[in-house]
């Protein structure tokens, strides 16, 4: 993983001849059509995923995009693979930050989905991260139950994933959830085994918050794109405070996850971190 570059230009041209420009969602995302998430994205078993250095990303800066694929999100991968993933990498790497590192994870909602949770690898280069993201089942679930479940992103950070940012330099990743509904507030162990396999721990969404806390730095953009995802944010507020984010436009989610990395880099902010125990997490 991360062995490969971001490059633009050959993004441009594999984009033209696959036809992201037109085609639709269910065109580009096939598994919607077998509705059934692919079998390299199930995290059942799953140790974890990495985040390593290597000789052309000697730096590596992890970060998790984790993407709400209920019904009235389902549009947000389309966008990204239309145009916005090729911003936000390029804005990442024009902005200074030479080495990103990047993680899709699908998210559903626990209480209700077949799956709720969906996870690709750390990735830099144009074409394995076009693979992830279109690999992505778009369920368009969700439930009644007045939540999402963004918990299980911080569940699989705290939990699932090494990064040699952190293991070596001390240093903190980032990790974005994008949604437009409050967050789940429990996260059952009986959740934890059907999804991974194993699990002996229920958590709340305070909890798993501080986990994913002590190895990133977690933000939320809250998309408000209706009443109700605008009466959503203050409890997002009273969660994250300033790492809630609210945009009315769909489209500008690039340009904020670009700015926050990059500003975050500049001011070398980027992630100190507490590395106490880290030898000895456990997984749950």
């Amino acid at each position: 993983m991360g062995s490969t570059r971001y490059d633009m230009d050959a993004r441009f041209d594999r984009a033209r001849k696959a036809g992201y420009g037109f085609k639709s969602a269910g065109e580009i995302f096939t598994q919607n059509a077998k509705r059934m998430a692919h079998e390299s994205m199930n995290p059942k078993g799953i140790s974890f995923r990495e985040s390593r250095d290597s000789e052309v990303h000697p730096n590596s800066v992890p970060i998790i995009l984790g993407l709400d694929v209920t019904g009235s999100m389902g549009h947000i991968p389309h966008e990204l693979i239309k145009e916005g993933l090729p911003k936000l990498m390029g804005g990442i790497i024009q902005g200074g930050v030479p080495d990103p590192a990047l993680l899709f994870l699908g998210i559903g909602d626990h209480e209700w989905d077949a799956y709720p949770l969906q996870v690709g690898q750390f990735e830099s280069g144009d074409e394995e991260l076009d693979m992830w993201l279109t690999r992505t089942y778009i369920e368009s679930g969700g439930g009644g139950n007045a939540g999402e479940s963004y918990l299980l992103a911080w569940y699989f950070a705290a939990f699932h994933t090494r990064t040699d940012a952190f293991e070596k330099r001390n240093q903190k990743g980032l990790l974005f959830t994008v949604g437009d509904e409050p967050c789940l507030k429990k996260l059952p162990a009986s959740a934890i085994r059907e999804i991974m396999g194993a699990g002996q721990h229920t958590f709340t969404h305070f909890e798993l918050l501080e986990e994913a806390r002590k190895r990133y730095e977690v933000y939320h953009i809250n998309v408000v794109h209706s009443d109700q995802a605008m009466r959503v944010e203050s409890g997002w507020k009273e969660l994250l405070g300033q790492n809630c984010l609210s945009i009315e436009d769909h489209r500008e989610i690039p340009n904020v996850i670009k700015g926050i990395i990059c500003d975050t880099y500049k001011n070398k902010t980027f992630f100190s971190g507490d590395k106490n125990g880290f030898d000895n997490i456990q997984m749950f």
